[in-house]
């Protein structure tokens, strides 16, 4: 009976069994075949290759990877013009903890600190404050530390017990948010999402979660899921009325991973930062549509006195005095080389156009899906504003201008429509994915949280690098793929006299089903191929 058969251990023995060079790794070249000495993987040889070997045998590794610009699954940033990585290349080697050796590249963080919280709507009096962290995770939760802080003091002045910190959030938090209230111990009080809150947190129900132990509420600025903005300002206005009604007062932080650089450039309108007294913190990745490389977010508080000074730390020994307020120490700075650039190259009209494109060919994917037929489009930048749900179809659109649309990232979200599932209930839309990804694209697809996760979308992030060009290709291939599955679904009945029954739809399924699998995990083991195979 065939079984399934692990590569590497097959590969292993049949090395072994080889007469005469067993152990020895071959190449091919211009030159011929050629046998070298073997190279472990999980253990550090003797004797090192050399730089060129070494260099070329990860380059040809690395050369598996997948196409950054075609992963539409990701947020972050893979792009970077010539000059930016001529700064990157220049400055590597820089520790940005070390002030007094890099003060340049200390002056350069405290600028972008200082324009991203002028972004954000610092008030008069005010003092922005804040630092670079190796991404929005770290920034989300030094923010949630300082409202722990806050919290802690507020209760001990009250001589009442702190023991029994929560936080608020939606179930549609991304990862980060929950990793704080496990990893500082603070109840995380999630709550559950509708399909009328668009998976959002439902500003309706906050008031039965909070209490005097709320050290604050974590609201969304572009939820993973479906590039929703959040309520910041209704959330506020919640919070007004339980301050009204208790005395106590309960801050926001808002997560701004990805919408912390495109609202303030498309949607000024929309009140969510600063602006909001309840706002004392806002954190964000630089490496998303702040448009660095990976490895940099910002935390920014209103004021130095909404940072406590138990989080500060003063360190003498580098050569002079120096605050450190986050969770790692020694980090590249070259991210934050790459993120003033962009600011200083782009401005505001830069950010507007290249965000604006993003938007733009964002809803012209949202409204090619829907006029297929095949599919209904969960996000809403496609639609008027005020028009929210698939109940609102679209129809061609011309309006230029993005004040006229539901303000949100530039992400689709979309599913089968329920005409085609009545018509095609044998393929499972996760097939879709699969077959993206066979043809070099990665399209997640996935059941939205808590709430709604009876509803699986597929998610397109449209990031600035994405081409009107390589957008038409996508669509194109999409659009085929539905065609081959709807094909060979047709074949399948005609098989059976055109039967669609309920076990005959679950054979069908199954079979698709199977085919999908990638087959569990397929990753490398040390115990199953300890040696390189392939070596300069």
């Amino acid at each position: 009976m065939l079984h399934h058969v692990n590569s590497e251990k097959l590969l292993a023995k049949l090395e072994a069994e080889m007469p005469g060079d067993s152990h020895r790794h071959r190449r091919a070249s211009q030159y011929g075949l050629q046998t070298v000495e073997p190279v472990p993987k999980f253990h550090m040889a003797d004797e090192g290759l050399g730089e060129d070997k070494a260099y070329e045998l990860i380059h040809n590794s690395l050369e598996l990877d997948g196409r950054p610009h075609l992963n539409m699954a990701s947020f972050v940033n893979t792009a970077i013009t010539p000059n930016a990585l001529k700064l990157a290349e220049e400055n590597i080697s820089k520790n940005l903890a070390d002030s007094s050796e890099y003060p340049a590249l200390m002056e350069i963080h405290q600028r972008c600190v200082a324009i991203i919280s002028h972004l954000w709507n610092t008030p008069k009096g005010c003092t922005g404050t804040g630092t670079a962290t190796t991404g929005s995770s770290e920034a989300i939760h030094l923010g949630g530390l300082a409202m722990k802080r806050r919290w802690e003091a507020r209760q001990k002045e009250r001589g009442l017990d702190a023991s029994k910190p929560n936080i608020i959030m939606g179930a549609n938090a991304q990862v980060a948010l929950e990793k704080f209230a496990r990893y500082f111990d603070v109840e995380a009080r999630i709550v559950p999402v509708t399909m009328e809150s668009r998976a959002c947190l439902d500003v309706s129900k906050i008031r039965d979660y909070v209490d005097e132990n709320t050290i604050g509420v974590f609201v969304i600025l572009g939820s993973t899921y479906t590039g929703h903005y959040e309520d910041v300002k209704g959330v506020s206005k919640v919070l007004d009325e339980y301050e009204k009604d208790t005395g106590l007062f309960v801050p926001i932080h808002v997560d701004a991973a990805s919408g912390g650089f495109v609202a303030p450039f498309l949607h000024p309108e929309v009140e969510w930062d600063f602006r909001l007294p309840r706002v004392l913190s806002i954190s964000t990745s630089g490496h998303k549509f702040g448009l660095a490389v990976a490895g940099v977010g910002w935390i920014v508080w209103k004021d130095k006195k909404y940072l406590p000074d138990n989080l500060v730390f003063v360190l003498k020994y580098l050569g002079g005095d120096e605050e450190s307020y986050t969770l790692n120490f020694s980090r590249p700075g070259y991210q934050v080389i790459h993120q003033y650039y962009n600011l200083v190259a782009l401005g505001k009209k830069g950010y507007c156009k290249y965000h604006g494109h993003s938007l733009t060919n964002a809803r012209i994917l949202s409204l090619f899906l829907e006029a297929t037929g095949y599919f209904d489009v969960v996000s809403d930048i496609h639609r008027k504003r005020g028009h929210e749900g698939l109940a609102h179809k679209v129809k061609e659109d011309a309006h230029k201008d993005h004040s006229y649309y539901n303000p949100g990232l530039p992400v689709v979200s979309f599913k089968f429509s329920k005409e085609f599932e009545k018509e095609y209930p044998e393929i499972p839309q996760a097939t879709i994915a699969t077959m993206l990804r066979n043809k070099g694209y990665i399209v997640p697809n996935y059941p939205l949280p808590h709430g709604t996760e009876d509803v699986e979308v597929l998610r397109v992030v449209v990031r600035a690098d994405m081409s009107i060009d390589l957008l038409d290709r996508f669509m194109e291939d999409l659009v085929n793929i539905v065609k081959r599955l709807i094909e060979a679904v047709d074949a399948a009945r005609a098989s059976h006299d055109g039967k669609v029954d309920a076990a005959q739809v679950e054979h069908i399924r199954c079979l698709l089903n199977v085919i999908m699998l990638q087959g569990g995990d397929t990753g490398e083991h040390e115990d199953a191929w300890r040696v390189h195979r392939a070596q300069c």
